[in-house]
């Protein structure tokens, strides 16, 4: 059963898919620079500091396939301005907190809302355009914004630090997400399929409590090491929920939530690993970069955020250039062609040494691989949802950013390991601290790239143009 109630402008659509999605990504990283500014005015201890951002994280990943799902089968618009609602009031708490647990709770709270509006903002977008070149630019436009979102973060939470206060940093959601409540209550359409089927609930305790506990481990390998306990426990016990939640899909649940037959379309599953490989690679670029601008080139967090400013730019154009192209090509071409140019700019990365300066060592580079990633994402997300069945649009959606979640996670904890190991050796050989710093940069960009060849190649598991034509007929 679909319903829609009203046909909004395509713009508008657009516009709120874009602001949703800035926002939820934006989220994740803008609150690094306030850190120093919170711990002194809450108290908060060193631990404490950490699960601001972890809190977030966790939310986030743990609950993005419930939400998916729950837009399917409860509504796109719902879902959308429940999550909206959700957000906007933690960011409120957030930013009037007094007590440091009570800023934490704002920030788990948030997670819940960008996990319910993350995948909705993609499945309102699929919804809406038929397969064309309507779908094809609003998709290209949402995945500039959500790549800008990350990169932004920096330089948003610099400049409201340092002109207000940190708790802007929280409190400018609230205005943005009462207008976009107030817009999608007015103009946005309603849709939903699957009426009459119901929530899966023991899937959607295990899958959710499966993917919190690994995200938990992988954020405290960061500190504690991939041996260590903190790390190794959770980790084994979200692998263990995971599979338990496999088997209740396969074999109990009338109503799956992830109905694995899903995976049998290559559009999905191709989709999924390639986007588990880029972001692997993709969200470790940003923290090695503004690390060796600070730590290399005595950068401080605010430049940084700005020298990294030519970066979002070359994701912007790139992305608003695919819809032409697909139109030509396909999707697959592109993803290839994106996931092989940012594979070029981190082998040049990894060139870099504690002397490259901005232009050489950063710039240059940086445009080229980021450039790769704007062209490959936008096709990505269209490949992923192309020929699914609305019924399945809120489903795929949740996947595929669940997948850049945890791709990020996971390249994020075994690249910074894998540097820091690399420096370690350096520094007790004898080399100077700052040149071993960017040795172990340098290791982290050269696994990317190879990461990224890897993405290339796993393009080939997606449709063509003509199988995936064939495949919807």
């Amino acid at each position: 059963v679909r319903r829609r109630t009203t046909t909004p402008p395509t713009w508008l659509v657009v516009a709120l898919a874009c602001a949703g999605q800035f926002l939820v990504v934006l989220d994740v990283s803008v609150v690094n620079v306030a850190l120093p500014s919170m711990r002194t005015d809450l108290g908060l201890s060193a631990p404490g500091l950490q699960w601001v951002v972890n809190a977030y994280a966790i939310a986030f990943a743990g609950f993005m396939l419930l939400g998916g799902r729950a837009g399917d089968l409860y509504g796109r618009k719902r879902m959308f301005l429940l999550g909206l609602g959700l957000f906007t009031l933690a960011s409120l708490g957030g930013g009037m907190a007094q007590e440091g647990w009570q800023l934490l709770l704002a920030r788990a709270v948030q997670g819940l809302g960008a996990a319910v509006i993350s995948p909705a903002t993609l499945t309102i977008l699929t919804t809406s355009f038929a397969e064309g070149p309507y779908r094809t630019k609003a998709i290209s436009t949402w995945g500039a914004i959500g790549a800008v979102g990350g990169a932004a973060g920096g330089i948003i939470g610099g400049l409201l630090t340092e002109a207000l206060s940190w708790r802007w940093i929280l409190l400018i959601n609230v205005p943005i997400g009462i207008v976009a409540i107030g817009i999608a209550l007015r103009h946005l359409a309603e849709s939903r399929d699957g009426a009459e089927r119901r929530l899966d609930v023991a899937g959607a305790v295990t899958v959710t409590l499966g993917l919190m506990a690994l995200e938990y481990g992988l954020i405290h390998t960061h500190d504690a090491g991939w041996g260590a306990p903190q790390a190794l426990v959770p980790m084994a016990a979200g692998a263990l929920l995971l599979a338990v939640f496999v088997v209740v899909q396969a074999r109990f649940a009338s109503d799956p939530l992830v109905p694995l037959r899903a995976f049998r379309a290559r559009s999905v599953s191709g989709t999924t690993v390639v986007q588990l490989l880029i972001g692997s690679a993709g969200f470790a670029m940003w923290y090695f970069l503004s690390l060796y601008l600070q730590q290399a080139l005595h950068y401080s967090p605010l430049q940084a955020g700005f020298a990294l400013l030519p970066h979002c730019l070359a994701i912007v154009v790139a992305s608003k250039t695919t819809p032409r192209l697909v139109a030509r090509t396909g999707p697959r071409p592109l993803i290839a062609l994106g996931a092989l140019m940012a594979a070029a700019g981190f082998l040049w990365q990894a060139q870099i040494t504690a002397d490259s300066g901005y232009v050489t060592g950063v710039l240059l580079p940086g445009l080229l691989l980021t450039g790769g990633m704007g062209l490959g994402f936008p096709p990505l997300a269209m490949a992923a949802t192309s020929g699914v069945p609305s019924s399945e649009q809120g489903l795929v959606s949740g996947l595929l950013n669940c997948a850049r979640q945890f791709g990020g996670s996971l390249g994020l904890a075994g690249l910074v390991t894998l540097a820091a190991a690399h420096t370690l050796t350096l520094t007790t050989a004898g080399t100077p601290e700052v040149e071993a710093l960017a040795a172990g940069y340098a290791r982290a960009f050269l696994v990317s790239a190879v990461l990224m060849v890897a993405a290339t190649i796993a393009t080939l598991a997606i449709p063509g143009r003509r199988a995936a034509r064939d495949a919807g007929r």
